[in-house]
């Protein structure tokens, strides 16, 4: 990995997080491993996204999601962790593929690590919960993480899903619709949310933290992204 690659992850960062106005770094940048996936026929990076690693939960409190939550209940995590952030795609490309691809790649870096927990933090465009009252009730009825790992408010600017009133059922097919295409794939994998989300004025969005412990992923799933990362 080289200076130039990172700039063109932060660059093509800065186009789908911020409009491509200005750039899109952070002092995490420089522990992190960047994943570039590229058109083999034309050069172009089609996506990105940041690894950063960790050999037990001792040290989470030193990742990016640790701005936004109190992630001290996974200090007595004893398998590897590794943080994915930043993960992007172009807004110019709508190509599914490249969303598998990303996530072979990742699958590949797990196996070869022994990644007990991959997490980072998904987000929702804009800051105005209501526009996502139902997908935030799907993930309170269907996907809050267990009591043992799952973070801490840390945040002044929250949006606790347990907490709000009382409401119809989820309209299941609009809250599905309404995630985000990380989460949804997470979501699909067995992953798990936090119980709130918080706002990033910085970045105009609504963060949520997001798990997956890898011996939970299906059988099946992990065999195609395996396939797709030629390890199958």
């Amino acid at each position: 990995m080289t200076p130039a690659d990172v700039a063109r992850a932060t660059d093509l960062r800065a186009k789908a997080f911020r409009g491509g106005k200005g750039q899109d770094r952070d002092p995490f940048d420089h522990r992190c491993l960047h994943v570039l996936v590229e058109n083999q026929a034309t050069g172009a990076l089609l996506a990105t996204f940041r690894l950063l690693s960790f050999p037990t939960g001792a040290e989470v409190g030193e990742c990016y999601s640790a701005q936004f939550y109190d992630l001290s209940p996974l200090a007595g995590y004893k398998a590897n962790l590794v943080e994915m952030g930043r993960f992007c795609l172009d807004p110019d490309c709508h190509d599914p593929d490249v969303l598998r691809i990303s996530w072979a790649a990742l699958t590949r870096y797990v196996d070869s690590h022994a990644v007990g927990l991959l997490f980072g933090c998904t987000s929702f465009a804009g800051t105005d919960p209501a526009r996502y009252r139902d997908a935030f009730a799907l993930l309170l009825d269907r996907h809050i993480g267990p009591e043992v790992w799952r973070p801490l408010a840390k945040s002044p600017d929250i949006v606790r899903f347990a907490s709000r009133p009382a409401n119809p059922a989820p309209d299941i097919k609009r809250a599905v619709q309404s995630l985000p295409p990380l989460l949804r794939t997470y979501l699909a994998m067995g992953g798990w949310v936090s119980d709130h989300a918080v706002i990033d004025a910085d970045l105009g969005t609504m963060h949520v933290f997001t798990a997956l412990e890898t011996p939970s992923v299906p059988t099946p799933r992990a065999k195609i992204l395996r396939q797709i990362a030629g390890q199958g």
